[in-house]
């Protein structure tokens, strides 16, 4: 919270420390005049930090205004798409960027999703919960970690907690639902996986380099391979092929497709990690890893399936992610009714740049530990 002269301008805000947000806020001050200015912070939710910057007014005149700036594009290009309605507008911009595929139906239905589900008997517990209570659910989600907790990138599953994959997603099918799956494009370096990345210099190294641990146990090192490369994009489906997608996957769930190789980066720090690519230095492309991560899925499923239609989820977009059967979610939200307030003009700003599919986690996904605890007792 934030008080200037003795009045709150920032009401109670919280966010995890992993996923920060920023929060605007104007004010009118006298020039000359000193005024208190007060801060209260409550960190929860690990190392937590919090900044506060002063910018200087702007005139009236000038508010508003939209710049363009681009630190590496060679020119800019401006396209103009008429219409005499928001659906001619729209078709003109599939025009240029590809058509939307049809998606399953049960995609439009409803899934159940949490942080993840920790062992098979876990999630079947839950998908037969749902089925006993005449809860209508089309999907359920194994988000990560599902592998051994040194083993990331590996796609498979561990034994002790997961003893029969197959079983498993042939359980929820009987059940007639579907079964969605987490897929990321990182790596461990101990993985057989990275080293078939690495051998064709396919895999951004500056994480691995500067031996950087996340946060699984005691941090492990790893990286993400280079999704611009088109030999490294069939060889990221054929490790799913041969892993995952015999099981049953009936769709993907790519996170961290930014991609976010580390969280809380200052930005010239992330252009090190992302890159450099297939294309040539991250500072010009890497905005696009979304793009080009979601068509090595869909073109490696078309090919090994094509009578099968594609679902993908992804947690970052670029234009034209629509011709690869992709949904967008807008990420780790807070369980907070100011960022579910938040996502109804983020969702409608997607859409209106031409792109159908976007949803988000609907009861938030970050809980502060107050109610944590609460839940507990």
């Amino acid at each position: 919270m934030v008080w200037i002269d003795h009045k709150e301008v920032v009401e109670e805000r919280w966010r995890t420390a992993w996923n920060p947000n920023s929060y605007k806020f104007a004010v009118s001050l006298e020039a000359g005049k000193k005024v208190p200015l007060k801060i209260e912070w409550k960190p929860d939710g690990g190392t937590s930090y919090l900044g506060l910057t002063a910018l200087s007014p702007v005139a009236e005149t000038e508010q508003n205004k939209l710049s363009l700036y681009s630190e590496m594009g060679n020119e800019i290009d401006y396209y103009f798409i008429y219409g005499e309605n928001a659906d001619e507008v729209i078709s003109g911009y599939r025009r240029l960027t590809g058509k939307s595929q049809i998606m399953p139906k049960w995609t439009m239905g409803y899934w159940q999703s949490r942080e993840r589900y920790r062992t098979q008997e876990e999630l079947l517990s839950t998908l037969k919960e749902f089925r006993e209570r005449g809860f209508p659910i089309d999907n359920i989600v194994q988000d990560w970690n599902y592998w051994e907790d040194d083993q990331w990138g590996s796609h498979e599953f561990d034994q002790t907690r997961f003893f029969d994959p197959k079983g498993m997603i042939d359980s929820v099918h009987a059940l007639n639902a579907r079964f969605m799956i987490s897929v990321w494009p990182k790596f461990y370096v101990n993985t057989q996986h990275y080293k078939e990345f690495d051998r064709n210099g396919w895999m951004y190294k500056q994480a691995v380099k500067d031996s950087l641990r996340d946060w699984v146990g005691p941090g492990y090192v790893g990286s993400f391979y280079d999704a611009y490369s088109e030999g490294a994009r069939k060889l990221f489906w054929k490790q799913l092929e041969d892993k995952l997608y015999p099981l049953g996957i009936d769709a993907w769930w790519m996170d961290a497709s930014e991609p976010n190789i580390r969280d809380c980066t200052d930005m010239e720090y992330r252009k090190q990690f992302c890159g450099p690519t297939a294309l040539g230095p991250s500072t010009k492309y890497f905005n696009a890893y979304a793009l080009v991560n979601a068509q090595g899925i869909y073109e490696g499923q078309r090919g090994a399936d094509p009578d099968k239609r594609i679902f993908l989820l992804t947690r970052s977009g670029f234009a034209g992610l629509q011709r690869y059967s992709t949904a967008t979610w807008s990420g780790d939200i807070a369980t907070r009714w100011e960022d579910m307030k938040a996502q109804i003009a983020a969702g409608l700003n997607f859409f209106m740049s031409g792109i159908p599919y976007w949803t988000m986690d609907i009861g938030g996904f970050c809980t502060e530990n107050r109610y944590v605890a609460a839940q507990r007792e």
